[in-house]
């Protein structure tokens, strides 16, 4: 059987460190442990990914949250052009507010490289109901496959 292919937004490798949230922070270690070192299903991250990662402010933070796409053998894939183009229309249609060009840009780069899941916390523009429909009508009206 095919093994579920799994993108991994930025929120998921931070919550690994969220002291403030001790509950996700308990699930996400268990999604590392329990699925992730244990490689049930292939999981994904995006030099979008990188680049969140590259942004954070306090060095020894940022190196930790290195070191688990290191650490865990992350697969890395690229924005492509195509992709791009996507997560500008996520935009253009209000899908995703402009301010949060990654978050269009996670999408579009699942949607592209036709992952099964986007695991995200971010439960404001991508874990959401609402947001999963508009894509999916974005998706369809431009035959692009669809989460």
């Amino acid at each position: 059987m095919k093994k579920l292919r799994i993108y991994l937004d930025t929120s998921i490798i931070n919550f690994l460190f969220a002291d403030d949230a001790p509950d996700l922070k308990k699930i996400t270690k268990e999604l590392f442990q329990d699925f992730i070192k244990k490689e049930k299903y292939l999981f994904y991250i995006s030099d979008v990914v990188i680049k969140e990662i590259e942004k954070t402010q306090d060095e020894p933070h940022k190196k930790k949250l290195l070191n688990v796409i290191k650490d865990y053998n992350l697969r890395i894939l690229t924005i492509s052009e195509e992709a791009e183009k996507l997560s500008l229309i996520y935009i253009k249609d209000k899908v995703i507010p402009g301010r949060k060009i990654e978050d269009a840009q996670h999408i579009a780069i699942t949607t592209i490289h036709q992952l099964d899941v986007l695991l995200s916390w971010n439960f404001k523009h991508l874990a959401n109901i609402n947001k999963q429909r508009a894509v999916k009508h974005i998706n369809e009206r431009r035959a692009i496959f669809t989460l």
